[in-house]
């Protein structure tokens, strides 16, 4: 079943040909993604089929019997509504706006108000809807996108906390095609493998544009490459796209070479014929035209070669000592110590809002602790691309802004180069350096953001979310300029594999002001995480029970179950039976209702606990079923 056609679309912006005459559908189960380079058109393109913009020609249908959401890369709120409201605002599911109501009345009883009567039928309505378990999927969406607070306006939040309203609502209306540009900007990391793992497993059609490299090789099964103002498509994850991506490029760089080749000998018996030609010449003439289209379609290919040099880095880098920091009664540091080592790359992770930013601005001296010491050595010269986009004067040509900072560049091995020339190296060709950077799109902003930094030769490396908007082939590039960075590095980032290919430890902020300096990348961070969680529910067996399991389980056949595990599975599925009857009693009572509001909250709050357990039970029963002969 088809969901949504993009037939014969194009777009420009004045000369600049984002794409033409280009078509595609997506049809049910497909989750597909858009990716191509900063400036080749994507968020246009997305824009465009979410209503956003109009295309100068072609057409975009979404099928009417398909229910879409939408989650743009910048949300905009507008009124004074607060996070819960917005979610539920204008919604045309009957299960949300059943349950908003629900919440309503059960507030109102609770403050005193008579309204037995209201929630009777509002009970009555959950139970036809089957709206019970569904409350509970809304608690664990909006608890996983860090939305506690559902009060708050949506007025004060920030970009990142309007990214996850939107997100929370999109995926609560339960659409049948989801559409997501950029949705991984400005989540933190735990937030992203939940989204991952949910996009991944949910009954959806999906069509997202996204740079993330971990999304694109678990979420998607198709990738749309938008190149040169056409389409490429490819039926895999990422992994496939690469391979199939380089094969494509082989097999053009070999027509083209061969295009070129009769171009030569056709070009001599264009220059050989008369004037007057008949008809066999005409079509060899017409003929012509097309290899010469062809051997000269090469397209100009925006390689960004970072070789800029840093400065000596002396002995002293720098040196925290005691390091302390609070806002009112929330603590960022508590008696931080550490001393920088050369060639150091440290990435920095933990929830947003746990002070990762405030101790980049310490550290660079552009806030001061509350108590401690950040000692900066003499030779020590940063540069530090912050998370928020660079503030450039618009009207202002690429190539001024650059030229304001320095006439030529040093490079890697001491040469020196024009402005223009580091701008190409950079990916903005000739043509586009004399353009005002208000045309720029946004990755290519990011881009020149970066460029100024490295312009001035820092030895010690700061970058606060330096992947957002950033297209692949630039992330590849930095990667390996970082790679043979000889400075120091720090990293905050929500790109998994950015930081696993990067960094060698980790600054993890745990809360409270606690800082935990943990030896490896992210993915060993995250295996450690469960290991830890794993030892921590072994230890709070009895002591009989954990030494049977260190005792026994060696002895056992990796694949076979014991009498033990046999015994351990039968349990289980008791337990969930059980569970299950309890559970539907519960909810059975609650529909009946009752006058007493306390006792309600204590039914509701006993299934929170049955669903919890039950979920914990069944991860551990589809272990055991793995298991050979558990069933006899």
């Amino acid at each position: 079943m088809n969901y949504l056609s993009v037939e014969n679309l194009s777009k420009s912006y004045g000369d600049k040909v984002l794409f033409n005459q280009i078509s595609f559908g997506i049809d049910q189960g497909q989750k597909i993604a858009l990716v191509g380079i900063n400036g080749a058109g994507k968020s246009t393109l997305m824009k465009i089929i979410m209503g956003a913009e109009v295309a100068d020609g072609g057409n975009v249908a979404i099928n009417q019997q398909v229910k879409v959401a939408i989650v743009p890369q910048n949300p905009v709120f507008t009124g004074s509504l607060s996070i819960y409201q917005t979610i539920f605002d204008e919604s045309s599911n009957a299960t949300l706006q059943t349950i908003q109501e629900y919440n309503e009345a059960l507030i109102k009883a609770q403050e005193g108000v008579d309204n037995s009567d209201r929630l009777n039928k509002l009970m009555e309505q959950m139970e036809n809807l089957q709206a019970w378990d569904f409350e509970y999927q809304i608690k664990e969406v909006l608890g996983k996108l860090g939305l506690h607070d559902t009060e708050l306006p949506v007025s004060n939040l920030s970009g990142g906390q309007r990214k996850r309203v939107a997100l929370a609502k999109a995926i609560l209306e339960k659409p049948d095609l989801l559409l997501l540009d950029e949705p991984t900007n400005h989540l933190d990391l735990e937030t992203i493998e939940w989204l991952e793992d949910y996009l991944s497993k949910a009954n959806l059609s999906l069509f997202m544009v996204t740079h993330d490299r971990y999304f694109l090789e678990k979420v998607t099964n198709e990738i749309i490459e938008l190149e040169d103002g056409k389409i490429f498509r490819y039926s895999g994850n990422y992994g496939y796209f690469l391979e199939k991506k380089a094969e494509r490029k082989i097999i053009e760089a070999t027509e083209i070479d061969k295009a070129k080749s009769l171009y030569k000998k056709e070009l001599d018996w264009i220059r050989r014929q008369p004037k007057a030609r008949g008809t066999k010449a005409k079509y060899r003439v017409d003929a012509f035209e097309e290899t010469k289209e062809k051997a000269f379609s090469k397209k100009e290919e925006r390689e960004i070669e970072l070789t800029v040099t840093s400065q000596r880095l002396g002995k002293k880098i720098i040196e925290i000592e005691g390091l302390n920091k609070s806002f009112g009664k929330k603590k960022i540091l508590d008696d931080f110590s550490y001393t920088f080592k050369k060639g150091d790359k440290i990435g920095i992770v933990g929830p947003n809002g746990a002070g990762k930013t405030t101790f980049l601005n310490m550290i660079t001296a552009q806030l001061d602790p509350d108590s401690g010491k950040v000692d900066i050595g003499q030779t020590t010269a940063f540069g530090y691309y912050r998370q928020e986009e660079g503030s450039f004067d618009d009207s202002k040509k690429l190539f001024d802004i650059v030229k304001d900072v320095a006439e030529v560049v040093t490079i890697a091995g001491g040469q020196t180069i024009t402005i223009s020339q580091f701008l190409t190296r950079f990916g903005f060709p000739p043509k586009q350096q004399h353009t005002p950077v208000g045309k720029l799109s946004g990755g290519e902003r990011r881009r020149l953001q970066l460029l100024m930094v490295l312009i001035k030769n820092p030895n010690f490396l700061i970058l606060d979310e330096p992947t957002n908007d950033l297209d692949i082939m630039t992330l590849n590039t930095l990667e390996e300029f970082l790679d043979d960075f000889p400075g120091c590095l720090i990293i905050v980032s929500h790109d998994r594999y950015f930081m696993d290919r990067l960094v060698e430890h980790l600054f993890v902020f745990e809360g409270e002001g606690k800082i935990k300096d943990f030896p490896g990348n992210y993915t060993d961070f995250r295996e450690w995480e469960k290991t830890e969680k794993k030892a921590e529910k072994e230890s709070e067996k009895s002591p009989k029970q954990v030494q049977t399991a260190v005792v026994e389980a060696p002895k056992e056949s990796k694949g076979k179950a014991s009498f033990k595990e046999k015994k351990e599975f039968a349990e289980i599925e008791k337990q969930i039976d059980d569970l299950n009857v309890e559970k539907s009693g519960l909810v059975h009572q609650i529909s009946v209702g009752t006058d007493d509001h306390e006792q309600l909250m204590e039914w509701s709050n006993r299934i929170q606990l049955i669903d919890d357990k039950l979920e914990e039970l069944e991860l551990r029963w589809l272990e055991l079923s793995e298991l050979d002969g558990i069933s006899d």
